[in-house]
């Protein structure tokens, strides 16, 4: 999903991995490795759910750029390896935006895929957020984590969340962001991510510095 893969045409397999057609990617604006966007469009971030993760669920940054641009975005790029597109687009409701890409997604790869979007503003706000002490981000062995939702929960299922924490697990909440600092490898943390999703609704988890990173080079300013 890097700026120098190979944008060859990719082909795209339907339901179960058969019936696999060419689909040539479209002509759009690619902007894998700069950030001199176009000033006229709004700029977005989607993070996607269980790309690369296990063997049948593979697809390239090409093949998403692709995808991405036949759904008529603009300057699509895509970043590292674990699902993260940016691209440009007209303003439009997000929950209609997201239902889009994430339909679009399922007819050309045949599984489902789940999309968190976020704007360019948010995306900034993300990675200049300090949930916490910075003594404890640094003391800490595991790396700060962000689990990206769909909507702000409720007070109750936030209350719940919270009471989660324990000083190896610390939590902090944002509108659609919750932030993790686990004290060491989040194999080895005792806080179940199952639990949170069942009072947050599905996520994905992306480590801080990967949205820092990408926010540098996509959303400066």
């Amino acid at each position: 999903m890097r700026g120098s893969e190979d944008a060859s045409v990719p082909v795209l397999r339907g339901p179960g991995g058969h019936g696999g057609a060419t689909v040539p990617a479209p002509r759009q604006r690619c902007a894998t490795d700069r950030a001199d966007y176009s000033p006229y469009v709004a700029r977005y971030a989607a993070f996607l759910r269980g790309i690369n993760l296990g063997r049948n669920r593979r697809i390239t940054g090409a093949q998403l750029r692709s995808l991405f641009g036949g759904m008529g975005f603009e300057d699509v790029a895509t970043f590292r390896t674990s699902g993260n597109v940016v691209f440009g687009a007209d303003r439009e409701p997000m929950a209609g935006m997201t239902d889009r890409v994430e339909g679009s997604l399922r007819d050309s790869l045949g599984y489902e895929v789940a999309v968190f979007l976020r704007t360019a503003a948010e995306v900034q706000a993300i990675a200049g957020h300090q949930p916490f002490d910075r003594e404890l981000v640094e003391r800490a062995e595991g790396k700060l984590q962000v689990v990206m939702i769909s909507a702000k929960p409720v007070a109750s299922a936030r209350k719940e969340v919270l009471a989660l924490a324990t000083d190896e697990d610390r939590i902090a909440l944002g509108d659609r962001d919750l932030y993790w600092l686990p004290s060491g490898g989040i194999r080895d943390s005792a806080l179940d991510p199952k639990a949170i999703e069942k009072l947050v609704g599905p996520a994905t988890v992306r480590t801080k510095g990967t949205i820092e990173r990408l926010a540098a080079k996509y959303f400066p300013g």
